[in-house]
C-alpha cells in the first residue's frame, strides 16, 4: 500500500480529534508537539485528505479549552503546583523558565497569553501560570481565545494556500509540491515564532514587586 493510500484511509474525524487533543493537552501544561500536529494536519489538508476549515476549528478549540483547563489547574494548585512541575519537568518548568515567564506576565499581562500562543515555552506555561498568578479569567479568556484562533486558523490557512499554490505550480509532481508546502510551512512557523519572541522578549527573573503587579491584571 502506498503512502497516498494510507493517508486516504485515515478518517478525517480522527485527524481533527487528534489535533484538538494534542494541542489541548499541550495548552494544559503537558509538553507535547502541538505545533507539529497542527502543521502536519494543515499539510494533509493541502492534499484534500481533511478540511482546512475543520483543522483550524479543531486546533482553535483544543487551544482554548486546554488553556482554560490549565488556568483552572494553576488557580487551584498555585505556586506549589509550579514547583512540583519544575521538579518533574526541569527542561520545561525549571526555576529559570518560570521566573522568565513570570516577568513577562508582570510586564505584558494579557498580551503574554495572546502572543505566548506563538512561543513554545509560553504556549505550555500560559494557562497554568496565569491561573497560579491570579490573572482575572475574563481577561485571560479573551486573550486565550483570540490568540488561539489567530495561531491555529492563521497557521492552517497559510500552509493550506501555499500548499495549493505549490501543487498547481508543480502539477504532475505532487510529491514535490508536498515537500515545497512543508518547507513553506516550516518557514512560516519559524517566522511567527521569531516575531512573537521580539514582541514578548526574554527578561530577567521577576521580583516580588513584579508578582504583585500580575494579580492586578
Amino acid at each position: 500500500m502506498q503512502v497516498h493510500d494510507i493517508l486516504q484511509a485515515i478518517p478525517p474525524l480522527a485527524v481533527y480529534a487528534l489535533v484538538g487533543f494534542v494541542i489541548g493537552l499541550e495548552s494544559m501544561g503537558i509538553p507535547l508537539p502541538g505545533e507539529v500536529a497542527l502543521v502536519s494536519a494543515a499539510l494533509l489538508s493541502t492534499q484534500h485528505f481533511v478540511s482546512p476549515l475543520w483543522v483550524g476549528v479543531a486546533a482553535s478549540a483544543g487551544a482554548i479549552v486546554g488553556d482554560s483547563i490549565g488556568f483552572a489547574i494553576g488557580r487551584k494548585g498555585g505556586r506549589p503546583l509550579l514547583d512540583r512541575l519544575g521538579r518533574r519537568f526541569p527542561k520545561h518548568f525549571g526555576p529559570a523558565h518560570i521566573a522568565k515567564a513570570e516577568h513577562v506576565f508582570a510586564r505584558y499581562g494579557m498580551w503574554t497569553v495572546f502572543f505566548g500562543r506563538f512561543v513554545a515555552l509560553l504556549r505550555i506555561l500560559a494557562g497554568p501560570l496565569a491561573g497560579a498568578l491570579r490573572m482575572r479569567y475574563p481577561r485571560f479568556l479573551l486573550a486565550n481565545a483570540s490568540g488561539g484562533i489567530c495561531w491555529a486558523g492563521g497557521t492552517t490557512a497559510v500552509i493550506y494556500y501555499l500548499g495549493i499554490a505549490a501543487e498547481k505550480w508543480l502539477s504532475g509532481f505532487s510529491w514535490v509540491a508536498l515537500v515545497v508546502a512543508l518547507l513553506f510551512g516550516a518557514g512560516v512557523t519559524l517566522f511567527l515564532r521569531h516575531r512573537a519572541r521580539h514582541l514578548v522578549p526574554p527578561a530577567p527573573p521577576a521580583t516580588e514587586a513584579d508578582g504583585d503587579r500580575v494579580s492586578s491584571h
